[in-house]
């Protein structure tokens, strides 16, 4: 049984600052020990319930911040960023049981983590089809175009509840509330123990995981923070502009619209 790993890092227990998942800052270094110790968490939880194979995606930033000499023998990573539209879930494909996901994040335009945010800071709010979307949302769509199901997802408390209600049989991990710029986050120990339980129990209930469809039509909104980005990214091949600071595209294939954000938000 192989499985794939999404792996982030502003969902991750106890963060609560840009800083601390920022390469460049002193607070990085403990925070990638935190990201480090979830995914391979969540690589026992799976082993557990019977993985023969982990691919982990580092998906946040550089692509290139879990320490990889801590990684065990059954598991794959994928560190930077190839530039394919599959972007955070590069690697994937239809020969996966299921894709799990770790440190993720509220999207952009919620008040629900510090570090809420939709791929780029750069963005307000991103919608599908009218709706407010977050990386787990395009995320989970194109695992589904591959018929992979998502089976886990650990971050903080409104990322649970948005997974839950587009996949509404996923396993949820809360590892963090945000207040403002503050978080209250339940302790890195606990979170590893909830993802290893978490991770185990959803896939060993993958006989009735649920794929979400993937029938068009789409039309997502990019609602820029600069005009002058809404400016540029309205020259992508089929964008068009529709409100201040806002890009509209649309196609009945999701993979077109993967491709369209992988330049829009560039």
């Amino acid at each position: 049984m192989k499985i794939f790993l999404s792996a982030d890092i502003e969902g991750t227990a106890g963060i609560a600052h840009w800083d601390e998942a920022d390469r460049e800052k002193a607070d990085y270094q403990e925070f990638r020990e935190l990201m480090t110790g979830e995914v391979l968490a969540a690589c026992e939880g799976a082993r557990a319930a019977g993985a023969t194979e982990v691919l982990i995606k580092d998906a946040h930033e550089s692509g290139r911040n879990i320490i990889v000499d801590r990684l065990p023998a059954y598991a794959k990573i994928m560190r930077g960023w190839s530039g394919h539209p599959d972007s955070m879930m590069f690697g994937i494909g239809s020969d996966f049981a299921a894709a799990i996901y770790t440190g993720y994040h509220a999207k952009a335009g919620s008040e629900a983590n510090p570090l809420a945010h939709t791929t780029t800071t750069r963005v307000s709010r991103v919608l599908l089809n009218g709706k407010v979307a977050s990386e787990f949302t395009f995320n989970a769509l194109c695992a589904a175009r591959y018929k992979v199901p998502s089976a886990f997802l650990a971050g903080d408390a409104e990322i649970c509840a948005d997974a839950r209600a587009l996949v509404p049989d996923i396993e949820t991990v809360a590892t963090l509330e945000g207040f403002g710029r503050a978080s209250l986050s339940i302790s890195p120990a606990q979170a590893r123990e909830a993802i290893f339980n978490g991770v185990k129990t959803s896939l060993e209930g993958l006989s009735s995981r649920t794929v979400p469809t993937v029938d068009g039509p789409y039309e997502v909104t990019v609602e820029f923070v600069n005009p002058t980005d809404a400016y540029r990214a309205s020259w992508y091949p089929g964008a068009s502009i529709c409100g201040p600071r806002a890009i509209g595209f649309k196609s009945d294939d999701f993979f077109e619209v993967q491709r369209a954000l992988r330049f829009l938000l560039d």
